[in-house]
Parts: C-alpha cells; structure tokens; sequence
C-alpha cells in the first residue's frame, strides 16, 4: 500500500500565478491542472473569470509534490484551509477507511464521493482541527 502526504494549497484567485512562480523559482513542473470550467459537475453560473480559477492542480518538486487549488469563486480561504494536508492513495476503499477514521468526532467539509478528477475525495477536519483532503489519485 503506498499512502502519501502532500501540503495542498488554496489560494484567493492566484493559483495559476503561484504556480508559475513556483515554476520558475523552484523549477516545479506541473503534472496535472483542472479549472473549475473544466469540471463537468460544476454549475454553469460561473462567470467566465470563475470558470478560469484552478479547481485542482499538482506539481513536481524535486522528489516531493504539491497541489493547489483556489477557493471556489475566488472567495477568501476558510480560516485554516489556506495550508491542508492531502492523503493520496490509489484504492478507494483505503482512502474511505481514512476518510470515516478522520470524521470520527471532527467535521465532514465535503463529503466522501467520486468525483470528475477523483475515484474516491472528501475533506474533513479531524477533532484537532487539522483538515485533510483524502484524495484518491487516477490510474493513467
């Protein structure tokens, strides 16, 4: 079983120009990005500037990654989701286990489902209040 922690940061609108920061600073490389108008479930009364933000991206420094997302309509981050910790794996049903194993006596964000970028996601703040994004990452 590979199970891996990764800092995902959500951003106010300047994901994209983050990540050509980081591109150039410390020679990140992007693996993956996803717009919120790329995603096929999202509702279509997002302005044009909306459907530009970033809904998912993951990027490649050195040996580690990070990813990053901004908050849905560029709308300030909740306090202490600006930083989370992502849980990625390649099995749903360990990913599940995680998800409920967090919950218990913490807080669901975003309930645990398939979604167009993800087999198995949610968002939970555990009873310490840390929150953490179970990620189950694609098969390619």
């Amino acid at each position: 079983m590979t199970v891996t922690l990764t800092p995902y940061i959500t951003l106010e609108g300047k994901a994209n120009e983050a990540i050509r920061f980081y591109e150039q600073a410390i020679g990140a490389e992007v693996l993956f990005l996803s717009t919120y108008g790329d995603m096929p479930n999202m509702p279509n009364t997002f302005t044009d500037e909306m459907k530009e933000l970033v809904a998912h991206a993951k990027l490649r420094v050195g040996a580690s990654e990070l990813m990053f997302s901004d908050s849905p309509g560029g709308a300030a981050p909740a306090s202490g989701k600006q930083v989370t910790i992502c849980i990625t794996t390649k099995d749903v049903a360990q990913s599940r286990r995680f998800f409920d194993a967090l919950s218990e006596g913490g807080q669901v964000n975003i309930p645990f489902s398939e979604e167009s970028f993800s087999p198995g996601f949610g968002d939970v703040t555990d009873r310490f209040g840390v929150t953490f994004q179970i990620y189950t990452e694609i098969e390619r």
